[in-house]
């Protein structure tokens, strides 16, 4: 499985900017995939959601890597 740093290079040279890790986060748990909370976590509700604009390149590259379908 491809690591955060893996997609953001990919994303970075498709698309041209650098997604945040807890977009990628996000865009991984909308698609339905577990992952785990992060350590400096306050609540259960999402700080940093993905922006809609940002979300496409994200799922490409999720595709790309064969993360989801």
């Amino acid at each position: 499985m491809a690591t955060y740093i893996e997609i953001q290079k990919w994303v970075k040279e498709k698309y041209g900017f650098v997604p945040k890790t807890c977009w990628i986060a996000h865009v991984k748990e909308i698609s339905g995939l577990s992952v785990r909370r992060a350590h400096n976590r306050i609540n259960e509700k999402r700080m940093k959601p993905c922006p809609e604009n940002r979300f496409e390149p994200i799922q490409a590259a999720l595709k790309h890597f064969r993360i989801i379908n």
